[in-house]
């Protein structure tokens, strides 16, 4: 277990035994708050009910004895829950006392934030109610007298047995069983609130506040007070007699608006004779209009269309699933994107916790809101289930300004039927089913008429009904993604069946990508690998065709079978490499608002002494630039065949823009050095302040030069070893361009000496050569890999089993400890300090097949160089060759790059100056 993770379980357990803390203390929802409330989180007692027979012999009576604790509200199974996975039953039981001030008038409910699936709740052995659904809270009047010090017992039985029809999502990458959410009670009024909504209007300065009551009681009187930045203003209305929706207008001059930098939240408390609610709003509007000075539909934030760098969030904790550790992990969640430059996320497949969207709505992060699925067929039960959930969904969540999109339904899983015809079964997107799932957009728009809906986000062949998103999904090499996006473009426009279902056209929404990356976009998935390098050529590609209106990459973090998030499961680090490329770089820079592309191709072969054009396109969205010139300035950096790097040219153009200018500018021409070697162009986008506005960078491999002046290199390749032996294994990538060997070994070479160089007189004498350490992945053990799984429901998958795996640079370190010898003399030891995979090794990508496999993509290693006196030299010549061997005695194996994979054109080069 990671350190903090562990550290942070210990918490848990200690503080709770101690009677201190409990787990998620907050309250679970910061924009529906009452004053009384008591958090029930904590040690449960608990029993597993394999064969349903705990009703039968009455469990739910107090004197029942429960063999186990478990921690709510972590669902069962989940290491920080305490208890395995071992039924798809279980009871809970606890203990409480009301709490001392509670007013003995008011009523007392319990309220579970959620609990999956079927939820059966006693109170001192007597029933008090059942509820069906997994994802929305529920509530049940307990009808006891509020008696400080009296103890009542909670008996609670959870069903979650699978049911083809219930939502079940991606839960088999760590099911929420039982109850997930946080449980609590609370003291209600006899005029209970209901529910809140808030309709914000920036255009008016206004905003409509509607409340629901309680709809069994006469001469309700709300009343609701706003508190302002100029103090708080306050209304009441008395409602007509049993009256449940009540409805009151405030202007707000001046409104203060909520944006992504500046997140202004207005709090607010309703008010009835008995109970009392407290929420907040944010005063933002949601539309589309026209990218300034184009006919291209944008989705626009206050009036201002909105270029949307979204993340795909599975929203997943390794030790609690679907249940965060603590309010920390979860505003820091939120902190995560935002650190690199993203302006939203997709919380994919299930409606996110409150407490999470409260930190985006709090923090400024935009949020698409997902519905679950179901993994069976659009029966009526089916449909009933969505649609339930879908309205309790929108009402829990109406008043985050952060949610910008409802998305009902994910590539339309859970909407095929399977039909038997000539005695084939196929699954068949019916025309019934569409217009259903077009009924399910107008519904969500009647419920919620102030954000966008999108019907289904789609994939794989299928296509929209009634959407206000044009959105697709495609996952693609990225050099796939050039040709791909000229085929969007042209499809692009109303009246155009593509995308769409039969029947249905697209109708002017705004295209944006709402699924994209390389994780799928190679054969059998893809497993571990660097998505630096591919992810560059799309942003690349993407910042060229402003029709598409923003992307959401796959993904956040990693979850259990897909490793292509920004960040670990554990949330630690993944390395890019594109700080050590270009000083000052990082992630942000794809993510600027100011990008400088050079087109797909990010590295490209080139002749020595040959003229290069570099297109260059000029992609800006930054309606608060305070520069009207920016400087577009280049560097040619170049590594030769010695392993030297030294700046070769600057220059610079000046150019007039604006807020929103998408335009290619004045390609760059280069004049390719006459020597061998890898070129390095690094752009720098500066305004007229002087800032760094974006970084970026390509690389031109450069073939066909001429000698070095003074300088004699005799070149092996990596495959070219005499000798050679490994404990574990021996193997070549690409037909030498790399070998490995993994475990304790040796690879020895000999680099032949002519002996018309005797006579020369060397001032410098040294091998240069990349090398790294070099585990040995389960893919290269023989196992045969099933591309067939079923990745979505739960089968585990090592993370470096699949063939084009290589798992990407992180936190956790590889070393090999290497022993250097020359002719048989240890002359250097070395810690190659890790196997890394990132976009430095960019040679290693520039060289695969373009064929949807990986072979060690993004792998490479360290500049190692070794000195040759001259007397070592002058003896090698009596042998007709230099004796290198090179040695891992601790296991950490060894890797051996080529001049045409790793980080520098070199293969192992003797060099000799003059």
């Amino acid at each position: 277990m990671n350190k903090i993770l562990h550290l942070a379980w210990l918490l848990l357990i200690t503080s709770t035994a101690l009677g201190q803390i409990i787990p998620l203390p907050e309250h679970p929802r910061p924009d529906f708050e009452r004053p009384d409330w008591l958090n029930l989180n904590g040690a449960w007692e608990f029993e597993f009910d394999s064969s349903n027979q705990g009703v039968s012999e009455k469990w739910f009576q107090t004197e029942k004895k429960y063999s186990k604790k478990i921690m709510v509200p972590f669902p069962w199974g989940s290491a920080l829950s305490g208890v395995k996975d071992e039924a798809d039953i279980a009871w809970y039981r606890k203990t409480f006392t009301v709490p001392k001030g509670w007013d003995l008038k008011k009523k007392i409910f319990l309220t579970i934030g959620a609990s999956d699936w079927e939820t059966t709740v006693w109170l001192n052995g007597r029933l008090i109610g059942q509820h069906q659904g997994g994802y929305m809270p529920f509530s049940f009047e307990l009808n006891i007298t509020a008696i400080p010090n009296a103890p009542h017992t909670l008996t609670i039985k959870v069903d979650d047995k699978r049911r083809p029809f219930t939502l079940y999502g991606k839960q088999g990458y760590g099911n929420a069983r039982g109850i997930w959410q946080t449980a609590y009670l609370e003291s209600r009024g006899h005029q209970a609130i209901d529910a809140i909504r808030c309709i914000p209007d920036i255009d008016k300065n206004k905003v409509i506040v509607q409340v629901d009551v309680d709809a069994n009681q006469p001469n309700q009187t709300v009343q609701v007070t706003i508190l302002t930045p100029n103090g708080p203003i306050s209304k009441k209305t008395s409602s007509i007699a049993y009256k449940s929706e009540v409805e009151l207008e405030f202007d707000l001059p001046n409104a203060k608006r909520w944006t992504l930098s500046d997140p202004y939240l207005y709090t607010l408390t309703v008010e009835t004779l008995d109970d009392k609610v407290m929420s907040y709003f944010g005063m933002r509007k949601i539309s589309v209009m026209k990218l300034p000075n184009t006919e291209i539909p944008y989705i626009a934030l206050n009036n201002q269309p909105i270029y949307l760098q979204l993340a795909l969030d599975q929203s997943y904790h390794p030790e609690g699933f679907y249940t965060f550790p603590s309010d920390t992990f979860i505003r820091e969640e939120i902190q995560r994107s935002k650190s690199i430059g993203l302006n939203g996320i997709r919380t994919h497949i299930k409606p996110d916790i409150p407490r999470k969207l409260y930190w985006a709505d709090k923090l400024g992060l935009l949020i698409m809101a997902d519905l679950p699925n179901s993994w069976g067929e659009p029966d009526a039960m089916m449909q009933n289930e969505s649609e339930t959930t879908l309205r309790e969904m929108i009402k829990r969540d109406f008043n985050h300004p952060s949610i910008f999109s409802w998305i009902v339904f994910n590539e339309t899983w859970g909407l095929t039927s399977k039909i038997t015809k000539d005695g084939k079964t196929t699954s068949e997107y019916l025309p019934k089913t569409q217009q259903w799932v077009a009924s399910m957009y107008y519904l969500t728009k009647s419920l919620d008429p102030t954000r966008l809906v999108e019907d289904n986000s789609i994939c794989c062949g299928r296509g929209h009904t009634e959407t206000d998103i044009y959105s697709w999904h495609e996952y693609l090499p990225g050099w796939a993604w050039e040709d791909h996006m000229a085929t969007i473009v042209k499809n692009n426009y109303s009246g155009s069946p593509y995308h769409f279902e039969k029947g249905f056209f697209q109708a002017g929404q705004p295209n944006i990508n709402s699924e994209c990356g390389n994780v799928w976009g190679y054969e059998g998935s893809t497993g571990d690998v660097d998505w630096s390098y591919d992810y560059h050529r799309m942003m690349n590609t993407f910042r060229k065709y402003p029709q598409m209106a923003g992307w959401l990459y796959t993904e956040h973090h990693d979850v259990i079978n897909e490793w292509n998030g920004y960040w670990r499961f554990d949330r630690s680090q993944k390395h890019t490499g594109v700080e050590s490329i270009v000083n000052g770089m990082s992630l942000n820079d794809f993510h600027s608002n100011v990008y400088v592309s050079t087109g797909n191709d990010i590295t490209k072969t080139v002749q020595a002494s040959s003229e290069v054009s570099i297109p260059v396109y000029l992609s800006i969205y930054d309606p608060g630039m305070k520069y009207k010139r920016i400087d577009i300035r280049h560097e040619l950096w170049l590594t030769n065949q010695t392993g030297t790097t030294k700046r070769i040219a600057i220059d610079s153009k000046s150019y007039e823009v604006n807020a929103w200018m998408q335009k290619p500018l004045d390609p760059i021409k280069i004049n390719v050095p006459e020597h061998d070697g890898l070129a390095l162009l690094k752009i720098y986008a500066i305004s007229e302040q002087g800032d760094t506005l974006h970084r970026n960078f390509m690389h031109l491999v450069i073939e066909s030069g001429t000698p070095l002046p003074n300088t004699t290199i005799i070149k092996v390749k990596p495959d070219a070893f005499v000798k050679q032996s490994w404990t574990q294994k021996q193997w070549s990538v690409l037909n030498g361009l790399k070998v490995n060997g993994a475990g304790t070994g040796y690879f020895e070479y000999h680099i032949p000496l002519d002996q018309s160089l005797k006579k020369m007189q060397s001032k410098t004498s040294y091998i240069i050569m990349e090398l790294s350490a070099k585990q040995l992945w389960d893919k290269d053990r023989g196992e045969v890999f099933n591309a067939n799984q079923d990745y979505m429901l739960g089968s585990k998958v090592s993370p470096s089993k699949n063939p084009n795996s290589y798992p990407m640079t992180d936190e956790t370190k590889s070393p090999s400890q290497l022993t250097i010898s020359v002719n048989g003399t240890k002359v250097m030891t070395k810690t190659l300090e890790d196997d890394p995979a990132d976009h430095r090794g960019i040679l290693s990508w520039h060289h695969q097949l373009k064929d949807k496999k990986l072979r060690e993509a993004g792998s490479y290693g360290y500049l190692v160089r070794v000195p040759i006196d001259k007397r070592t030299l002058q003896n090698s010549f009596k042998q007709g060759y230099l004796a290198l061997k090179l040695e891992s005695k601790d296991g950490g194996g060894l890797a051996v790059y080529g001049s045409k994979f790793g980080s520098y054109p070199i293969d192992i080069n003797l060099v000799l100056l003059k």
